[in-house]
């Protein structure tokens, strides 16, 4: 998977990059109507009350995007660890579009890139995470699940592979912020 440049997205929820200056007139004022005095406010207060109005936006998204599909979410996954970088896939057996909005990771960004699908770039102590979180298509055998999974294990999982059982979220998901995708090539996204 390859990492997707900055204006290829549409951003969900991100707690990378959280500067305070942008944050710090806003801030100012609701500490102030909340009955802080000028000397209570302080850098510290400011960025900790930055980062608890961030985190609350997080809970909103995952209010917004309580979107249930009719089958399981898999999170096709590019590690970076010490050692390397290795593939992986964890399953989201609820199918419900706001439970991959959970990570245990330093920093995260949720976003829908030009393509439609839902991605999140995770930065962790050892280097940053490349999730695609894609459902399974109606119909797909348990068998097709687990050829997708193995290939994925093995590093040799292709596009036309996760494509050929699983669809995209960003359409359901743009339905909620008025985002628009291009159509689906639909010779690569219909099951075989």
């Amino acid at each position: 998977m390859e990492t997707q440049k900055a204006n290829d997205r549409h951003i969900i929820w991100s707690n990378v990059n959280l500067y305070l200056d942008d944050w710090r007139d806003d801030l100012k004022e609701q500490l102030a109507e909340n009955g802080y005095a000028p000397d209570e406010i302080t850098e510290a207060r400011l960025y900790e009350k930055m980062l608890d109005t961030n985190a609350s936006y997080l809970d909103d998204e995952r209010v917004n995007l309580n979107i249930q599909e009719t089958q399981p979410i898999i999170v096709i996954a590019d590690l970076g660890r010490w050692n390397g970088r290795f593939q992986g896939y964890k399953m989201i057996e609820s199918g419900n579009i706001k439970d991959c909005l959970y990570s245990d990771t330093d920093y995260s960004e949720w976003y829908v890139d030009k393509l439609g699908d839902l991605r999140a770039d995770a930065i962790h102590h050892d280097g940053t995470n490349h999730y695609l979180y894609r459902a399974f298509k109606d119909g797909t055998t348990s068998e097709q699940i687990e050829r997708l999974q193995d290939k994925i294990y093995l590093g040799v999982a292709t596009r036309s592979d996760i494509t050929r059982v699983t669809k995209r979220l960003g359409d359901d998901i743009g339905k909620v912020y008025g985002w628009d995708f291009p159509k689906q090539n639909k010779s690569r996204e219909q099951a075989r």
